[in-house]
């Protein structure tokens, strides 16, 4: 069979989304799919939907381009009807609009099966402080979404929900692409050093803030255990003002280190430093109880401990994990260090325990969900 993988997007190297795009590709092919992208790209204001590696639309240069790409999608059904694509999985990106909605009827008449990829939901808070543009967007969205749902065959969510937007949902986990995650390989054997890692495409959600001000009041009791938080990725103007307050009013500077967007080699070289993963702490600022993030998996694919505040029901029980109160309250640093000191754990034995998560049995669901409405 042939499917096409669909995103309104483009991909960029360091980043996690993309590389989870490409696993899911990976994961297809291995369930039996000759499977092609289309996606979009932005260079020097150049406009361009691609399959593959060759353009099916030009869009050009012009405002008017800005305008086309998200609405003309012609190029999208001509080439379904020529290749004989059967199935198109397609990661939402709250753009419900008459223009989508028409693509999606479209592809349907061609005999297409429709998956829609929903990352996170709810969504809607994660707006909160965006600017007009965006937050307009998502107002067409909330309009249009229902409605679209109607021409999708199933929602693949990774949230416990069963269905969205009067649609049956497909449940998922994040999944692990175990070639491309290499294991931790140095154990830290000291305790007098304990190194805390985050690594994101950092928002207010991610809840740093809460690990900062932990250290701060940390700090102030002279302790003997020096802990050190290394942050991977690079946060917006307003999350890094507000960061770079609490870190100089609190003058814990030495220990905190930026290293902004890593990937390959270098982000390895940096999970050998770490001790502890910080997850998600701060998800109930955009009403999120329920996820399954990325970033939790790969710290277990990697072989090291963590901590989050989200209910996670593929770790919450892990002796490996530490949950923390999805609260407003600073992080209690001694929680962290007696916690990572019990060392009930290895390596090796963290990344033994996810091996049911690998991205191929979790879009195996998917697959088994569109065969089933095909009989």
């Amino acid at each position: 069979m042939k499917m096409l993988f669909l995103i309104y997007h483009g991909f960029e190297e360091y980043n996690g989304i993309s590389k989870k795009i490409k696993y899911q590709m990976e994961a297809f092919r291995k369930c039996g799919f000759t499977t092609h992208v289309c996606y979009l790209t932005d260079q020097q204001m150049h406009k361009r939907r691609w399959i593959d590696d060759y353009v099916i639309k030009d869009y050009g240069d012009t405002f008017k381009a800005k305008i086309l790409k998200r609405i003309d999608f012609k190029s999208i059904v001509d080439y379904v009807k020529r290749e004989g694509i059967s199935f198109v999985y397609v990661r939402h990106d709250h753009n419900a609009n008459p223009f989508t909605i028409y693509l999606y009827r479209q592809l349907q008449k061609c005999g297409c099966k429709i998956a829609l990829e929903i990352p996170t939901y709810p969504y809607d808070m994660e707006y909160q402080g965006f600017p007009f543009s965006e937050c307009l967007n998502l107002f067409v969205d909330q309009r249009f979404r229902k409605r679209m749902a109607h021409y999708v065959d199933c929602i693949v969510t990774f949230s416990a929900l069963n269905e969205i937007w009067g649609r049956e949902t497909v449940q998922i986990s994040n999944g692990i692409d175990f070639d491309q995650i290499p294991m931790k390989k140095h154990y830290h054997t000291t305790d007098n050093v304990i190194n805390l890692m985050a690594v994101a495409e950092i928002h207010y959600w991610h809840g740093l803030d809460r690990v900062l001000k932990g250290l701060v009041k940390y700090y102030k009791e002279s302790p003997q255990t020096t802990v050190m938080f290394h942050i991977v990725g690079e946060p917006g103007e307003k999350d890094r003002e507000e960061m770079l307050e609490i870190i100089q009013n609190g003058h814990i500077e030495k220990y905190v280190i930026f290293y902004g967007r890593k990937h390959g080699e270098e982000l390895d070289g940096l999970f050998e430093k770490a001790d502890m993963g910080i997850g998600s702490l701060g998800r109930h600022r955009s009403g999120i109880t329920n996820i399954k993030t990325l970033k939790n998996r790969e710290y277990a694919a990697r072989g090291i401990p963590f901590t989050y505040s989200e209910t996670d029901e593929d770790f919450d029980n892990m002796p490996y994990v530490l949950k923390i109160m999805p609260d407003e309250s600073p992080v209690n640093i001694h929680d962290l260090i007696d916690f990572y000191q019990s060392k009930t754990w290895t390596p090796q034995s963290i990344r033994d325990s996810v091996g049911h998560l690998s991205w191929t049995k979790q879009m195996s669901k998917v697959v088994d969900k569109i065969k089933e409405t095909q009989r």
